[in-house]
């Protein structure tokens, strides 16, 4: 017998279809997946946002990298989808749904764009692709994401999303390239509930 908080009953699809893309898992043996997942964390403008707990410098890091989010997965703590283009494949950037916690129905999304995929709405897609899936299929009723201040970018995404601005947070994420120093973070927050966006 399963209880509420039991990390297995989070599903995970091989794969979801929507809005011109196809979100699947990622693939630790695949080169063009690690190539995709060491670029992504050594383009400058993910590094100027975002400081990974796990540091990603090269092939073998992104291959334990890829390995841990999916251990992940198969714990329940989190799904980290690849976001691919549908017509052809091409690996166009992440989004995942993190720190899941099945008693209080809720978690946290995060995502990123391959520099030469910008520009066409991929992390709109994504996120509201991922976003019903959370709601659907995992049976979550609150989505949280954070970004640090100044970001404008992810603050759209999250807007045309339907994830309200909810505050400030203080001293929530790590300095760009730092773990010593922290910055603010505005929240955003959408719930089951909330009307469903409307697609780009």
């Amino acid at each position: 017998m399963t209880g509420i908080n039991d990390p297995g009953t989070v599903p995970h699809p091989p794969e979801i279809h929507g809005h011109g893309l196809t979100l699947r898992r990622w693939d630790p043996a695949s080169e063009t997946d690690v190539d995709a997942w060491l670029r992504g964390h050594a383009d400058p403008e993910f590094r100027r946002w975002n400081t990974p707990i796990r540091a990603v410098t090269d092939t073998a890091s992104a291959r334990e990298s890829l390995a841990a989010k999916a251990a992940d997965a198969g714990a329940g703590r989190a799904t980290t989808f690849c976001v691919t283009a549908a017509d052809d494949g091409t690996v166009l950037g992440q989004i995942s749904v993190n720190a899941i916690d099945r008693v209080l129905s809720n978690a946290v999304v995060g995502y990123w764009v391959l520099p030469e995929a910008r520009g066409r709405h991929v992390a709109t897609r994504s996120l509201l692709l991922a976003a019903r899936w959370a709601y659907d299929e995992v049976g979550l009723h609150r989505l949280e994401l954070g970004h640090a201040l100044g970001h404008g970018g992810s603050c759209r995404v999250a807007e045309r999303c339907g994830f309200r601005y909810e505050g400030t947070v203080r001293g929530a994420m790590w300095e760009e390239g730092r773990r010593d120093a922290f910055r603010d973070v505005h929240l955003h927050g959408r719930l089951a509930t909330d009307p469903e966006p409307q697609g780009p």
